[in-house]
């Protein structure tokens, strides 16, 4: 597994490759956004570690750029944030982050997180082998796509990310069943996952952006007051 370590301070960085190359993982240093950008091009990671602090592009904007490029691979990112920053400012509607974890952190807890991240990526490699119809979508599970059915036989195809994918597949797997926040955390990140369960919502605000006719009266993806969230859609 490639893993991307965007952090500025040398030291840091340091102590998180050493601590990941422990383990096994091949690792791959940028100190500052710009040759963070250039690096995943060229090595296409499974995972980035971003600062979210970094001198000329912030890991907001690197973020950002990441998921607009599209690349071969969709990585995982993990933000590195300083304590006391809004977590929903790090992995906001904005940038796709997938995990966030506040300095200073425990090694144990950093490869903790990379490998819950990681670990997504192998269990929906090996399940997925099937499609979803409703009569508004179509996701194909093989080929990791997703479709939306417009008027008039339109056809668009959706631009989600691996765990916008994922969390949608999820939902639609069993339409009208209510899926909790501890659920959905157990079934896209894993049992080990030690961030706070607001990153869900997070993850449904970006997914009815890009989903809904109007996010701000969701249709599809609705929320169950004190349970958590269901899709609703009829089978086709």
């Amino acid at each position: 597994m490639n893993i991307l370590i965007v952090e500025d301070e040398f030291e840091i960085a340091q102590l998180i490759r050493q601590t990941l190359e422990k383990e096994s993982f091949n690792c791959h240093l940028a100190l500052d956004g710009l040759k963070a950008l250039d690096i995943c091009g060229q090595v296409n990671p499974d995972l980035i570690i971003l600062d979210i602090m970094l001198p000329g592009l912030d890991g907001l904007e690197v973020c950002t750029r990441i998921r607009q490029k599209s690349p071969p691979k969709d990585p995982y990112i993990l933000m590195l944030t300083a304590r006391g920053e809004e977590i929903d400012r790090i992995i906001g509607l904005s940038t796709g982050a997938d995990d966030y974890l506040v300095k200073p952190f425990s090694p144990r807890e950093l490869v903790a997180r990379v490998r819950a991240l990681l670990r997504r990526s192998l269990r929906h490699d090996s399940t997925q082998s099937q499609s979803y119809h409703t009569q508004n979508f179509t996701l194909d599970l093989d080929q990791h796509i997703a479709m939306r059915h417009l008027k008039k036989e339109e056809i668009e195809t959706l631009d989600l990310t691996t765990l916008e994918f994922n969390l949608l597949a999820t939902l639609i797997s069993y339409p009208g069943r209510v899926w909790t926040r501890n659920q959905l955390i157990d079934k896209l990140w894993g049992h080990d996952f030690y961030g706070d369960d607001r990153v869900v919502d997070t993850h449904i605000r970006r997914l009815r952006k890009k989903i809904e006719p109007d996010a701000a009266n969701p249709i599809f993806v609705k929320t169950v007051m004190g349970l958590g969230y269901k899709f609703e859609d009829e089978a086709v």
